[in-house]
């Protein structure tokens, strides 16, 4: 019975989870922005400052939030196209997003690229940056490897084999038809 209960539970988060992303809302709120971390400079403009941290189970060096948080992008999004804008993906998903105008710090390669919402939103080699909602703790990839239309994948810019710096970003979407990101 116990092994059964550790099989269904985790099962039903998922199809949960995967269910809330392929919700069809057409809303293109979000609150996303307050959740954020954003920091101040000595200047006194307001800034994002992203990290780095070496994560054991990837065998990579990851980016972070200002608060450890892994950094995440999906696969399906580049050159611009957001898939991630309703309501219900956001939930899950959180816009890494930045002041108007500001620059994010503390990593090469990062950028900010407007949203269909106005915000703006910080970016890796162009990829849009996003935290996973089930991530409760500093450094958790919980959030690796799920697919929907399209891979969500931590942001990594080293490996164990000290591959030159890469993201998962080269991976392409199934299609999944009728997901209403």
């Amino acid at each position: 019975m116990r092994k059964t209960v550790n099989i269904i539970v985790p099962t039903l988060f998922l199809s949960v989870l995967l269910a809330a992303c392929g919700s069809s809302s057409s809303s293109k709120k979000t609150s996303s922005a307050a959740n954020q971390p954003v920091t101040t400079t000595s200047s006194g403009e307001s800034s994002v400052s992203v990290k780095t941290a070496r994560d054991a189970a990837l065998g990579a060096t990851i980016l972070v939030d200002s608060k450890g948080m892994t950094l995440y992008h999906l696969s399906a999004e580049h050159n611009g196209k957001f898939i991630c804008t309703s309501s219900s993906c956001v939930a899950i998903w959180h816009p890494l997003t930045a002041p108007s105008g500001s620059t994010p710090s503390g990593a090469e390669s990062l950028g900010t690229v407007k949203r269909p919402d106005g915000t703006e939103q910080v970016t890796y080699k162009g990829a849009p940056l996003y935290t996973f909602a089930q991530d409760t703790k500093e450094g958790e990839v919980k959030g690796q490897g799920i697919k929907d239309v399209g891979t969500w994948g931590a942001v990594t810019i080293s490996s164990r084999a000290s591959a030159p710096a890469t993201t998962t970003s080269t991976s392409t979407s199934s299609g999944g038809g009728g997901y209403g990101y």
